[in-house]
């Protein structure tokens, strides 16, 4: 019995081992096949070095080469704006540096949108685009959207006012930037509050219309989704259209006139219609 179950042992053992050649064939099999793979797709692609994050950055950070390393990145998948050569992302001055405008983890590609300009702070200024103009609209738990905007929202602006006898709301503006809340211009903070002002992105020329709209009445913001670029078109509501009120006309009805002369005849006045003067 006991020269059985040794001999079963042997045969138990000698089929694991070679279960376990087998399987140590086939893995070293796939990694041939995988190197050369990878040798074959770093000849056939080419690479590029680009400047990637070293650690996670803040908002308002400023960003040194110790905050930096530089990665090889597939030539024809370089995210647009990306950092090639170290002389364009870091000024000659030291201590011009960029600062951080949005929020980037470990290894994630330094952006031109994601910083400033050497030497410039995260402020409100660093956010304008070229030609456009901060313009400061004041909200309140209603009219700012309870609290729910960001730096970096869009939305559209309605005005409520009186237009003659009329109380009239409508939309003025539709997909405006905001580009801060309150003082802050920080799009990655996860502290919803509710706003007293945002500021947001426009064209001198609406900017005269907006100065003009706040001093003649009340702006609202809506907030729009983030993929939303629907068009609205006009759209106004008057008190009238809001309560379902349909004003009564009266038509005036002018009377005919009707027009006689009189005829005496003998001791009898017989009355002719005649057609009168303006008919």
């Amino acid at each position: 019995m006991r020269m059985i179950f040794a001999l079963i042992l042997v045969i138990g053992m000698g089929l694991a081992g070679f279960a376990v050649y087998m399987a140590q064939g086939r893995f070293n099999e796939y990694q041939t096949v995988l190197d050369s793979q990878r040798a074959k797709l770093q000849k056939n692609v080419p690479l590029v070095r680009v400047f990637v994050s070293a650690k996670p950055l803040r908002y308002g950070q400023k960003l040194t080469k110790e905050d930096v390393r530089i990665v090889a990145w597939p030539e024809d998948a370089i995210p647009e704006g990306a950092f090639t050569d170290p002389k364009v992302l870091f000024d000659e001055d030291p201590d011009l540096l960029r600062s951080v405008l949005r929020a980037m983890e470990k290894d994630e590609a330094i952006l031109a949108v994601k910083v400033t300009e050497p030497g410039e702070e995260a402020g409100i200024a660093s956010r304008l685009s070229a030609g456009m103009r901060a313009f400061t609209i004041r909200v309140d738990v209603a009219s700012g959207v309870s609290g729910f905007l960001q730096p970096g929202n869009r939305v559209d602006v309605y005005w409520t006012g009186q237009i003659g006898t009329r109380d009239v709301t409508r939309l003025i503006l539709e997909d405006i930037k905001l580009i801060a809340i309150d003082q802050s211009a920080d799009g990655d903070s996860n502290n919803p509050t509710v706003a007293r002002t945002v500021t947001a992105e426009v064209s001198p020329g609406v900017v005269a219309s907006l100065a003009q709209a706040q001093a003649t009445g009340r702006l609202l913001l809506s907030l729009r989704g983030a993929e939303d670029e629907t068009r609205l078109g006009q759209i106004e509501v008057d008190q009238e259209q809001l309560l379902g009120i349909q004003q009564e006309v009266v038509e005036q009805v002018r009377e005919k006139r009707i027009c006689t002369t009189k005829t005496r005849k003998g001791t009898d006045v017989v009355e002719t219609a005649i057609p009168c003067p303006d008919q």
